[in-house]
């Protein structure tokens, strides 16, 4: 008998950095049975922050996914990172989901890494619940943090409850939809909750609010807005049935409230969980590609029984192999099956299935369409790549991951364990898409690249403890890039003679630069061939393509890689029996490194989106080191006694500046930041970094 899938929500856990997501979930996990004691992130007993770094760190490394049970409804349960080095982890999580919990600390609402969280989310078209938390924390502000979903998300955040008290007077919550408060009185097991008629005090502003909430719900249905604008009451079924419908379709998010830590709101958020957010059948699946001809749109359904379509959507590495993460869209993935990696095209082997409970396993046969598994015996697989039926091959939309920011080298401090190395950071580049590797030919070092010190730090960690190898990092490096300033044409020949079949290949190109609408040196690398008259046959057109990209990987200044350039093929010879591809990829490459000399290179480096939190005595000081770093202040908010600044600043000054901000501020001030754009280096400052 097939299951009912309207009984399944796949949802993740998102938000900024300390907003509370891990509390949210061990709270999730006790209250539906899942555990039988509360786990603690600032004790280090969290179930969710099961490796050894989260735990002595106090926050979340890896999403880490369960399945657990509320009331008839199962629940797979993804908890994501906070921190922006860590981004590829909620990107993948959310890839895969079909709902998410949005978690913001009640006293700042919304946060820098908060508004990149939930733009994945908005790209994804993930429909989003918003629980506001840490309630009893000083300073929490409920309409300032409901206002500030609103004006810093643009999401339509609809309350439909609003808390009884603040700080330490948060008592409980008012349903605004059914107009009944619960209480919470407290136990060492959790809070009690108790429903209780709305105090008299409260009853204006417990109405007020939910006028606001029956507005937004009646613009959304013409048959309610007609009872709506008669003054009639609107029935309570109805009003449900329309915020999930549009909860849904992504055009609003329902608000609740509470204090995770204290017990308090997290089983009302479940129902809100049950209630709003879609089950896999609610969602439109995106449709499917054919390999072999990706204009042709298959679509795909939510059916066990369909030919299986599935993404691999993390690896993480294990002693006894590497676990594979799987969401199945339609069909059903049978333990023991040969299953066709259509993104490679290599035929693969699923030999066991496990349903996961963070880092403990248990064995089951299959998983159906909707269902979110780990499997082991895979080979070829990568992150993002479709797993299907081998008799009818289906690719799905892969996904795109941030390019790293910061580099340094690393090598072991025995020489014995080079191979050991190498085994080691293939496996973590398999398990997380953002860290690359390259050797350097020149000084012979092996390049490590990331999302930011953190990032780097805990995987050299991770080599040292997890896999037992020394070694010794380097100073943290910036990724930066080149680009070039002017339009240029350029004519080069690729000529070999050397007896027997030579190589001929001959070439005219332009190259100028490729500018966004706000000026800014746009990331793309563009190529089109403007030959007429057959001077160059089209065979070789995709090696002309080719050589100019791969001299663009190694800039003229400094050997860092080229943006920003549109190349244009204009003309060239060929000759009948010395022509070759390898003759005009050559050709190609040797046009675009003497096209790039001429067309004024210049450097450009990553620039950082930051938000500042200190206190308002520590302002103006702050202020000026930003300023010092070459960094600018785009906007300045008072928050109680904290000033919360926005600011950009070049990556490079700020290697160390958790250090700086502590000392600034007797350890008060805090900081996020996520990269923002990449600009040109001042001239001054560019020819100290081409020195070294």
């Amino acid at each position: 008998m097939a299951k009912d899938l309207s009984n399944l929500r796949n949802i993740g856990i998102m938000a900024h950095i300390d907003a509370g997501k891990t509390t949210v979930s061990e709270r999730i996990l006790y209250y539906t049975g899942r555990t039988y004691k509360i786990g603690e992130t600032h004790d280090g007993t969290a179930v969710m922050d099961f490796m050894e770094e989260e735990q002595e760190r106090g926050i979340t490394i890896t999403s880490a996914a369960t399945k657990c049970s509320w009331k008839g409804t199962d629940m797979n349960l993804i908890d994501t990172p906070g921190h922006v080095d860590f981004t590829a982890e909620v990107e993948r999580s959310l890839r895969v989901l079909d709902g998410a919990v949005a978690v913001f600390d009640a006293s700042e609402g919304v946060q820098a890494q908060s508004e990149t969280v939930w733009r994945q989310g908005q790209k994804y078209n993930v429909p989003c619940l918003c629980f506001v938390n840490k309630m009893d924390k000083v300073g929490a502000d409920f309409e300032m943090s409901v206002n500030s979903i609103r004006e810093k998300l643009g999401a339509n955040a609809v309350a439909v409850q609003i808390p009884i008290g603040a700080e330490n007077d948060f008592e409980g919550v008012i349903d605004l939809i059914r107009m009944e408060a619960t209480y919470y009185t407290n136990e060492a097991t959790g809070a009690n909750a108790e429903i209780k008629e709305i105090p008299a005090e409260l009853m204006d502003l417990a109405q007020e609010w939910r006028e606001m909430m029956l507005e937004s719900v009646a613009e959304c249905d013409d048959e309610l807005m007609e009872l709506y604008l008669e003054g009639e009451e609107l029935p309570t079924d109805k009003v449900i049935a329309v915020i999930r419908r549009e909860t849904i379709a992504n055009k609003m998010n329902p608000v609740y409230f509470g204090s995770a830590l204290k017990d308090k709101g997290t089983r009302l958020l479940l129902d809100g969980v049950v209630a709003f957010l879609p089950s896999p059948v609610d969602r439109p699946l995106k449709p499917a590609m054919n390999p072999k001809d990706e204009e042709t749109l298959i679509p795909l359904e939510c059916d066990e029984a369909k030919p299986l379509v599935a993404v691999a959507f993390k690896i993480t590495h294990d002693k006894h192999g590497d676990l594979y993460f799987v969401r199945v869209y339609q069909g059903t993935l049978n333990s023991g099956s040969r299953v066709m990696n259509s993104t490679r095209s290599k035929r693969e082997n699923v030999t066991r299935l496990f349903e996961m409970h963070a880092n403990d396993r248990k064995i089951v046969d299959k998983a159906e369409a909707g269902d979110i598994v780990a499997c082991v015996g895979l080979k070829d697989t990568l992150t993002g790549d479709t797993l299907c039926d081998p008799k009818t091959p289906l690719v799905l939309e892969t996904m795109s991951f941030p390019e790293p920011v910061i580099s340094m080298s690393i090598e072991p401090v025995n020489s014995s364990d080079r191979a050991k190395l190498g085994d080691a950071l293939g496996a973590l580049r398999r398990e997380d898409p953002t860290f690359v590797t390259k050797y350097d030919t020149e000084t012979g070092q092996t390049i490590i690249s990331g999302m930011g010190e953190l990032h780097l730090e805990i995987l050299q960690h991770r080599i040292t403890r997890e896999m037992n190898i020394d070694v010794r990092v380097g100073q943290p490096k910036v990724a930066y890039k080149e680009c070039i300033t002017k339009k240029v044409e350029q004519e080069s020949k690729f000529v070999r003679q050397s007896g027997g079949r030579g190589q001929f290949g001959h070439v005219v190109i332009t190259v100028e630069p490729i500018l966004e609408e706000n000026g800014q040196v746009s990331n793309e690398i563009e190529f089109e061939s403007k030959i007429v008259g057959g001077v160059i046959p089209r065979e070789y057109w995709k090696a002309v393509e080719n050589g100019c990209r791969g001299a663009l990987a190694n800039g003229v200044l400094a050997g860092y890689p080229v943006v920003g350039v549109r190349i244009e093929l204009l003309d060239g010879s060929f000759h009948a029996v010395d022509s070759s591809e390898m003759a005009f990829e050559l050709a190609g490459a040797l046009a675009m490194k003497e096209a790039m000399q001429k067309a004024s290179p210049k450097l450009l480096e990553p620039i950082m989106k930051l938000q500042i939190v200190v206190p308002e005595a520590n302002f103006g000081p702050v202020q000026s080191n930003i300023i010092s770093k070459r960094g600018l202040v785009t906007n300045s908010n008072v928050s109680g006694q904290m000033r919360i600044l926005d600011a950009q600043a070049p990556l490079s000054e700020l290697f160390g500046y958790t250090s700086e901000l502590r000392g600034a501020t007797q350890g008060r001030g805090s900081f996020s930041m996520e990269p923002d754009t990449y600009e040109k280096v001042p001239e001054q400052i560019a020819s100290k970094i081409l020195e070294k």
